[in-house]
């Protein structure tokens, strides 16, 4: 070899490993599925972008976003726009089929489509984050944080404000005795009807399915039923097929420290009462009520006596303690937790000269990094998120949805947390899991 051919090729070596140094590598070409990327990179897929979807994209856009779907091509393609090297997709199956790349998926379809769409993309080895409530019924909640064990995989639910201070802060209040024996916890929402219409019956007018929207994807295993604009973009929310009324829209949001504090199990029974008492099958069987007091009885454990747990929306509000004094806690969601030396109003220790004395409880939870960072973070090996699945997410979704079974039975329901069904009511264990429309499995 001449001394110019040697020079040559010591000029190529030097110049391909500089290259090399800085070429990205597909995730699939280097890692087992489910790993990041050679730039430490998630591919994420970005599943029901009309709503809250693109902010959920958005919020991980540091990731690669390779992916995005919505039964809406012009909602798909308009939420892609900021991210070119994304495929868009009108039907999540084929993109978790076809698309080999994907990493992560995050899911925020309407709420009956919440476990056919994470159940899919866990049985393929994805992380998942996907919108609160976990799921449409209270078996696919079990079924999820299941499924979620076995896949091993990184997972949260999308109850935001369980990675904030105030979660933790209402954990280390309680922890540390500020409010002594807790027997009650009070939560509340007034979502307005225009938000989640209800009580109202099934539209008449048959309109035709926009040329954009792929109608029966949209429907999923939900019953068959014509198109009409009221279900969608956003007010499917109150409607028994596709959502999971005030209840379940806001319950997994206010409940969630409660739960983690007071590491609540199964309640031993359910009750309801609403504004469906005495309405026609045609409103009651369509829609959630205008309003309801849900009523949860936790059994006593260990030095923890028995709790009272009651939900109220639409305007029904928990009688005002007098620790809280005269302010007006109702105007928006809260949460009042009652003990027998004070009450915590969110994450606020009342009353007042119980919290000059007490002070701020002992730190003894860590910080989150944030709720979407917590997943990120648990994706690439890190601790799992705060409201994942199989931890907290799974039971919690579940109980919550227990609320919506009680108010349309109109019956109290006995739990046996052995066998994960009523004791008392078939018609309820059937609502526990109800059917999906053909061609649509979990």
């Amino acid at each position: 070899m001449s001394a110019k051919q040697g020079s040559s090729r010591r000029q190529f070596l030097a110049a391909t490993t500089t290259a090399a140094a800085f070429t990205i590598i597909p995730r699939h070409v280097l890692g087992a599925p489910g790993q990041p990327s050679a730039n430490n990179k998630l591919n994420i897929a970005g599943v029901g972008v009309g709503g809250m979807g693109s902010g959920d994209v958005r919020r991980v856009s540091t990731e690669n976003i390779v992916a995005i779907y919505d039964v809406d091509a012009n909602r798909a393609a308009g939420v892609a726009k900021p991210f070119p090297g994304a495929k868009t997709y009108t039907d999540f199956r084929k993109m978790l089929e076809m698309q080999k790349d994907i990493d992560a998926v995050m899911v925020a379809t309407p709420d009956h489509d919440h476990a056919v769409v994470t159940m899919m993309a866990l049985k393929m080895g994805k992380h998942v984050f996907c919108q609160k409530p976990l799921s449409h019924s209270v078996h696919e909640a079990l079924e999820i944080a299941k499924a979620a064990k076995q896949a091993k995989v990184a997972t949260q639910m999308g109850n935001q404000g369980q990675a904030g201070e105030g979660a933790r802060l209402t954990c280390e209040y309680i922890w540390s005795g500020a409010i002594g024996r807790v027997s009650e916890i009070h939560s509340w929402s007034n979502r307005r009807p225009d938000i989640s219409p209800r009580a109202v019956p099934r539209p008449k007018e048959t309109p035709p399915v926009p040329e954009n929207l792929n109608w029966d994807l949209w429907l999923g295993p939900a019953p068959q039923r014509p198109y009409h604009p009221c279900y969608l973009p956003f007010r499917w929310r109150g409607w028994w097929d596709f959502g999971t009324g005030v209840l379940g829209d806001i319950g997994c949001h206010n409940l969630s420290a409660a739960f983690k504090a007071l590491k609540l199990g199964w309640p031993k029974s359910v009750e309801a009462c609403s504004t469906h008492w005495n309405a026609p099958p045609e409103i009651k069987n369509e829609t959630a009520p205008l309003a309801s007091i849900v009523t949860y009885h936790f059994a006593a454990e260990g030095n923890r006596p028995e709790i009272t747990l009651r939900w109220y929306d639409g305007g029904m509000m928990p009688p005002l303690p007098k620790e809280v004094g005269d302010r007006n806690i109702f105007v928006n969601d809260g949460t009042l937790i009652v003990g027998d030396q004070g009450v915590l109003l969110g994450h606020q220790l009342l009353p007042q000269s119980r919290a000059k004395v007490f002070g701020k409880p002992k730190q003894v939870l860590p910080r989150s990094p944030g709720h979407y960072q917590e997943w990120i973070d648990a994706c690439k090996g890190g601790k799992p998120a705060g409201s994942n699945f199989v931890d907290h997410a799974g039971h919690l979704a579940a109980v919550v949805l227990m609320g919506n079974v009680a108010i349309r039975t109109e019956e109290k329901l006995y739990w046996d947390a052995e066998k994960l069904q009523f004791k008392n009511s078939p018609a309820a264990n059937q609502l526990l899991n109800p059917p999906y429309r053909e061609g649509w499995t979990l």
